[in-house]
């Protein structure tokens, strides 16, 4: 069973909520995109990714039997991911040819969905998953930005020297690029009861580990998701602020 509520505020300084999500309990689906260029086309970009993700799993648009590959080390439903991911990427460049204001536009994409009591997670960008599950919270996607790179090549780097690099949120791959994504793909079995947490960076990018962790005390999903997001923006977080927080208990 799942259990799940998203919260998404477009914060204080952007005129625009260029994020997106979408819930579908009874799929266990769980979709959070956060989306990039000019003159409102982020919004574009994530809706359409977000729609065509949902669509893909409710059979309204077909895979055309794996057109992008199919993964044997990966479940079913990874796979599932992953190809919808992919027909986002395409959708998602119609669009932005179809029109100048839309030229260029992108998002980022994070996807969870529960099989079996198996979690898969597909992801492309900087918004994030979290797993609380047995008292400590798990930190499962990557970032794909510059200064995530530097910092994977360099482990031993200190971060705070990045912290006010002009280049230290820019994305290295994104759902949009004519390139097609480097799709991540995630997959654990879950431990009995577990929360989910997939945010965009206007919350993590100001909430530490430690703090997310701490949240996870608040109470069902929607008191998470809400208080996810009103601490970011508390701490002065100036980027549109998306939490979306569900609980899963196995099926007896």
């Amino acid at each position: 069973m799942l259990r799940a509520f998203g919260v998404s505020d477009k914060g204080p300084v952007r005129p625009v909520n260029e994020d997106c999500f979408a819930i579908d309990e009874s799929r266990h689906l769980l979709v959070v995109a956060d989306g990039m260029g000019g003159h409102r086309a982020g919004e574009v970009a994530a809706r359409i990714a977000v729609e065509t993700i949902c669509q893909v799993f409710d059979g309204e648009r077909a895979t055309d039997d794996w057109p992008f590959g199919f993964d044997p080390t990966t479940s079913p439903s990874g796979n599932l991911l992953r190809t919808a991911v992919h027909t986002a990427n395409l959708q998602v460049l119609e669009r932005a040819g179809s029109d100048d204001e839309y030229a260029g536009m992108g998002t980022t994409v994070v996807a969870a969905v529960i099989a079996g009591g198996r979690l898969s997670v597909a992801h492309v960008g900087d918004s994030r998953l979290y797993l609380f599950a047995s008292g400590a919270l798990r930190h499962v996607t990557r970032d794909d930005s510059w200064m995530a790179s530097v910092l994977a090549q360099d482990p031993a780097a200190d971060p705070a020297v990045f912290r006010h690099h002009p280049m230290r949120y820019a994305l290295t791959n994104v759902v949009g690029r004519r390139t097609p994504p480097v799709v991540h793909i995630f997959e654990t079995t879950l431990p009995g009861e577990s929360w989910l947490a997939l945010t965009t960076d206007g919350v993590h990018g100001t909430l530490g580990n430690g703090r997310i962790e701490k949240v996870f005390g608040a109470g069902s999903a929607k008191d998470i998701a809400t208080k996810l997001v009103s601490e970011a923006l508390a701490q002065g977080s100036r980027d549109n602020c998306t939490a979306v927080v569900a609980g899963y208990e196995p099926e007896a």
